[in-house]
């Protein structure tokens, strides 16, 4: 049976993310893991078979632990993408007062999305950084009248928790983009991503001209994110992300001569691009 890595515990948008991907397939076992690195190395170990990690979200920008992970330390493909709408809550032990609040839990992410409301309604709360929304919930779960947690709908149900404040991001438009991690390739579908990772010379116009063949070749690229490269400062590797297949002619040939100019290189899977219909 497949063996499928989400950021854990139970309750996580990482855990929404993967029912998401498998909803109507029951065929597989959830492994809970710690953070998104040790899900990326699981499947690298051939510990797990696939592994949900979040790349990108609508309001913080790239997932730079997941982008780093997949650029230079494993050999694996994406072979899914899952979109999902974040809905941040604010969530307490049944009986914890408002202005009993001392303390708030959640992951980072979450943290910076709700950034205004925390400010405007607990500007002397303490934020407390936690590995995932749904520890979070747990550990207010098991507190002192004093905690509250950020988290899903989800979260609340699985810790008994109540939800006295919902949808508390900054904007309504929140979602975080997942990808499936493997070392087995997707089969095309008949609308497909592709992404790659390179770096290029440190010389001028070196970017620009890899950018350029994919104007030539008529190629529409969705999403471009720098991040620094580890081996040296101020050196630049770039994530991007195209409309189509390997497979397509115009794909396989601009990616051969993306290649040719890139001082590093790495294809990162071509799969299905995801419909939130």
């Amino acid at each position: 049976m497949l063996k499928i890595g989400f950021l854990g515990p139970k309750g996580t948008f990482s855990q929404e993310a993967l029912l998401e991907y498998k909803k109507g397939n029951n065929d597989f076992i959830e492994c809970a893991y710690n953070t998104f690195a040790e899900i990326i190395y699981a499947v690298n170990r051939d510990e797990i078979d696939e592994g949900i990690v979040p790349i990108e979200n609508s309001l913080e920008g790239a997932v730079s632990a997941t982008l780093d992970t997949l650029a230079t330390d494993v050999d694996l493909k994406i072979k899914a993408e899952i979109a999902i709408e974040v809905k941040q809550n604010l969530l307490i032990r049944k009986g914890t007062e408002l202005d009993g609040i001392k303390h708030i839990l959640s992951h980072p992410q979450p943290i910076g999305q709700c950034r205004n409301y925390l400010e405007s309604n607990f500007p002397n709360a303490e934020i407390r950084f936690i590995y995932s929304t749904a520890e979070a919930a747990r550990e207010v779960a098991e507190a002192n009248f004093n905690m509250a947690a950020i988290g899903s709908s989800t979260a609340a149900k699985v810790y008994g928790l109540d939800i006295i404040a919902e949808g508390i991001q900054d904007s309504k438009n929140n979602f975080t983009r997942f990808v499936v991690v493997s070392k087995e390739a997707a089969q095309k579908a008949a609308k497909n991503k592709t992404s790659i990772v390179f770096s290029t010379e440190d010389r001028p116009g070196s970017l620009y001209r890899v950018l350029d063949i994919f104007s030539l070749w008529d190629i529409n690229m969705t999403r471009i994110e720098s991040r620094p490269a580890k081996n040296k400062l101020g050196k630049y590797i770039f994530f991007i992300d195209l409309k189509g297949h390997i497979e397509d002619d115009d794909i396989r040939d601009a990616l051969t001569m993306v290649q040719r100019k890139a001082s590093f290189y790495k294809f990162l899977g071509s799969y299905p691009e995801f419909d939130r219909e």
